[in-house]
């Protein structure tokens, strides 16, 4: 039953285990702080070489409860055919209306699977359609418009410079056991062997991609971002990272 609460951070991806894979310490760290986490996912993986929807969903919700996420929903666009259309954007939109988050984090604009740089582009214009007073959403058509403050990209497999990392250190290894949540995906075995990481070279792969941003900022593991606009500072005495 979708829930009406508002969450102050909400991770939107294409496909369940993405999330886990690229922003999963962030929101287990921004949990910790104290703040609502929620995760939307846009299909519900009945197109994956590996497992079924249903078992993606069995899975999906254990790794929910190992991120501490408050809120877990998932839409109904085709898992392999992610369109930014009128009619996905007023689904998402009405989503963001509900939930209300202040803080969005998208799928990095570029990258390999089609469905991941589209989400990058409907998240975006859903985010800025769900603030539009005059636009009536589905099954919602009463809800008050909502425009999120800040909208970040996850960029952990972007070839990319990020423009901030966040410390994961305290939470590297529920993320990983998040992932590894998926058993469908990354359990040995024979169907789809050629496309996946074997079982036992994700941890070494996860770490390795968390221990290198990790060192960009001079703490053991992190999580990559890009923000498309400046930040402000207001105080140069609270910049942290030494430059030398």
């Amino acid at each position: 039953m979708p829930t009406s609460a508002p969450v102050d951070i909400l991770a939107i991806a294409a496909h369940r285990d993405d999330v886990e894979q690229t922003c999963g310490g962030t929101l287990m760290a921004m949990q910790a702080l104290g703040w609502r986490t929620g995760i939307l996912d846009l299909t519900q993986g009945e197109s994956g070489t590996r497992g079924t929807a249903a078992e993606r969903l069995a899975e999906a919700t254990e790794a929910a409860r190992i991120l501490k996420v408050s809120v877990r929903e998932a839409l109904d666009l085709p898992d392999g055919n992610v369109q930014n259309t009128l009619e996905n954007r007023l689904k998402l939109a009405a989503v963001l209306r509900r939930l209300r988050p202040r803080v969005v984090i998208l799928p990095y604009w570029q990258g390999r699977h089609p469905d991941h740089y589209t989400s990058a582009t409907l998240g975006y214009e859903a985010c800025f359609v769900a603030g539009l007073a005059k636009v009536v959403t589905p099954d919602a058509p009463d809800a008050r418009p909502h425009r999120p403050f800040k909208i970040l990209y996850a960029s952990l497999y972007a070839d990319v410079r990020p423009t901030f990392v966040v410390d994961i250190t305290p939470h590297v290894e529920p993320r990983l056991q998040s992932l590894l949540a998926y058993r469908s995906q990354y359990a040995n075995q024979p169907q789809g062997g050629g496309l996946f990481v074997p079982e036992e070279e994700i941890r070494e792969r996860t770490l390795a991609h968390a221990r290198h941003y990790g060192l960009l900022a001079g703490v053991r593991y992190a999580e990559p971002f890009v923000q498309k606009e400046i930040s402000l500072v207001d105080d140069l005495m609270m910049l942290g990272v030494p430059s030398i």
